[in-house]
């Protein structure tokens, strides 16, 4: 069985990730986004069953100059400090063109290859679930019939315009996907979670 690529994302009630390029520098993240501490002992142990994450370099370089020291930081709380040591010893795929260079177990990919090519062979040799960071990677991954799974972390806003969960293709029309629920969950905080199989 070759890995699934998983796309994990938070977004608005209306499909929204973003407002605004840039929102989501910070690690506590824009207004909108409720990560209590149960939501984020959910994300703990989702991304620790995952084999690998795929992160572009504007998730990566949100994630980079945090999560290494939160590990010994003791002004965290502890479900904080435990992702910090998940992230930062997780292996790591960076897609980017212009980085030379990562650390924290991080493997960079597309500057003298095909990115998606060699996604796709990462995909064929590994097992497994494969965390996907990031709606630029993951809509090149859906268009070149790479992507497995959708999970989604809805927040309780309605946002009315921003970026959705995939980018529109450059030309034409994407044809709708079709999904298979594979499981839901709810929080106090009203947070949902969906996961979906992406039918082929």
């Amino acid at each position: 069985m070759p890995a699934r690529f998983v796309y994990w994302i938070n977004a608005s009630l209306d499909g929204f990730v973003e407002t605004e390029a840039g929102e989501h520098s910070g690690v506590e993240g824009p207004e909108w986004i409720r990560i209590d501490e149960t939501v984020h002992r959910e994300f703990n142990r989702r991304a620790r069953a995952m084999t690998l994450s795929v992160e572009g370099r504007i998730v990566h370089d949100m994630m980079a100059p945090f999560w290494p020291d939160a590990r010994t930081d003791e002004s965290l709380p502890a479900y904080m400090r435990e992702y910090g040591e998940i992230w930062t010893e997780q292996p790591k795929v960076l897609v980017s063109r212009s980085r030379t260079a990562a650390d924290h177990n991080t493997r960079i990919i597309g500057r003298d290859e095909d990115a998606i090519d060699e996604l796709a062979r990462i995909r064929a040799e590994s097992e497994g679930d494969v965390g996907v960071g990031g709606p630029s990677i993951a809509t090149q991954l859906l268009d070149a019939g790479l992507l497995d799974e959708l999970m989604v972390f809805t927040h309780p806003a309605v946002l009315g315009r921003g970026r959705p969960l995939f980018d529109p293709p450059p030309s034409g029309a994407r044809p709708p996907l079709v999904l298979d629920l594979l499981e839901q969950q709810r929080w106090d905080n009203g947070v949902t979670l969906h996961r979906y199989d992406l039918r082929r």
